[in-house]
């Protein structure tokens, strides 16, 4: 049998769009870095993961229900969002579920973008709203934040004929900040009816500013295009299950049950959802876990000016951003070194800047211990 000439152009097979990608990066793991420097303790302060696990409810539906796991898993979770929709005041073909709200902007992605089709959202802020974008060769629109916060106004400037979606972080990822009522009120006033407005919550559960609009009470039941995402993953303690979820209308629900895996949310994960939303102490863990960050947060703001790093604010989530005028990279390197995890924020848009998350009193004051060896720049004081 004759072979077919090795001189034919060959067509790629990786396609085109992913080419200028850089796969994310997301933050070391504790065991790893204990590895490469050798210590036997470490913090994590770089994925605004909560400092605390599961709910204790879910904790005991975890350690004791008897999962079938020789069983898939339900494909369209539909305990969960029936419980979601009973407790967000929604039909449930309002909700749909995904593997974290990062899972259900991969699939928003999926359902709504085709080549040229144009996406909007502020920069820096989360690296998925661009990689997605990109993924599936649309044409990302990022436009600079003002004031460490997204600029509405310029955002609105920026939509045109073919833009299909524009991302609202509210609270931004990573700057801390939010857009306030007043700001989101305007912004739909003037938006064109073809746009889907993706407003991300997934730290909704940690706001306390009388100012912070809820996106489902105040702009999905009136009537506005808009698909809100939230999430599991940040004070609920589930960010190793990936769950998250997004309510919107029927049709693009819809359109994302047609690109989700069939089994993206694990028995597991879906079980341990439900335990915390319908617990007997589910809405006072919540608030314990609230008042908690709020006296964090302000204890790490204070650890950290006490070292000359000035924290953008005011910042109403669970994190903190510094910028340090100069690459990040040296400082987060050096501190890793101390045993302390933070986050540099190459991908994110942001290379001078890092963020690190609220933890509890002993990661704290082992913060405290590494800055004082350590000072931006990458530069150790001993050395």
């Amino acid at each position: 049998m004759r072979r077919g000439s090795r001189s034919r152009t060959v067509r790629p097979l990786i396609r085109a769009a992913l080419e200028s990608i850089e796969p994310y990066e997301g933050g070391k793991p504790i065991e790893e870095v204990e590895r490469e420097y050798g210590l036997d303790r470490v913090v994590k302060l770089a994925s605004n993961e909560g400092p605390f696990g599961p709910f204790p409810i879910a904790r005991q539906v975890l350690s004791t229900q008897s999962f079938e796991l020789n069983r898939y898993p339900d494909g369209s979770a539909y305990e969960l969002r029936a419980l979601l929709a009973e407790r967000l005041g929604v039909d449930i073909d309002e909700v749909a579920h995904g593997a974290g709200a990062d899972g259900v902007i991969g699939y928003l992605s999926l359902a709504l973008l085709e080549p040229g089709d144009e996406v909007v959202f502020g920069w820096p802020s989360f690296a998925s709203y661009m990689l997605d974008t990109l993924k599936l060769g649309a044409t990302p629109k990022p436009v600079p934040l003002r004031d460490n916060r997204y600029d509405l106004e310029a955002m609105l400037a920026q939509i045109g004929p073919r833009t299909k979606i524009v991302y609202i972080c509210n609270p931004n990822n990573p700057t801390g900040t939010m857009n306030s009522r007043e700001e989101l009120d305007a912004y739909f006033e003037r938006v064109p009816e073809h746009v889907l407005t993706v407003i991300d919550q997934a730290y909704f559960e940690y706001i306390e500013e009388p100012d912070y609009p809820d996106a489902i009470e105040e702009y999905f039941k009136p009537g506005k295009r808009v698909a809100t995402l939230r999430s599991f993953s940040k004070i609920y303690g589930l960010a190793g299950l990936r769950v998250g979820y997004a309510v919107a209308s029927k049709e693009i629900c819809a359109a994302l049950a047609k690109v989700r895996p069939a089994f993206d949310l694990s028995s597991t994960a879906q079980a341990a959802a439900v335990a915390s939303l319908s617990g007997d102490d589910a809405e006072a863990e919540l608030e314990r876990r609230r008042s908690y960050n709020r006296v964090a947060i302000a204890e790490l703001g204070r650890i950290l000016r006490a070292f000359g790093l000035e924290t953008v604010g005011p910042a109403v989530a669970n994190f903190l951003y510094l910028d340090l005028g100069v690459d990040s990279r040296p400082f987060y390197e050096q501190l890793l070194a101390q045993g302390v995890v933070v986050r540099p924020l190459h991908g994110f848009g942001a290379p001078t800047a890092i963020r690190v998350t609220a933890g509890t009193a002993e990661e704290h004051a082992l913060l405290r211990q590494a800055l004082q060896v350590v000072r931006p720049g990458g530069r150790s004081i001993t050395a």
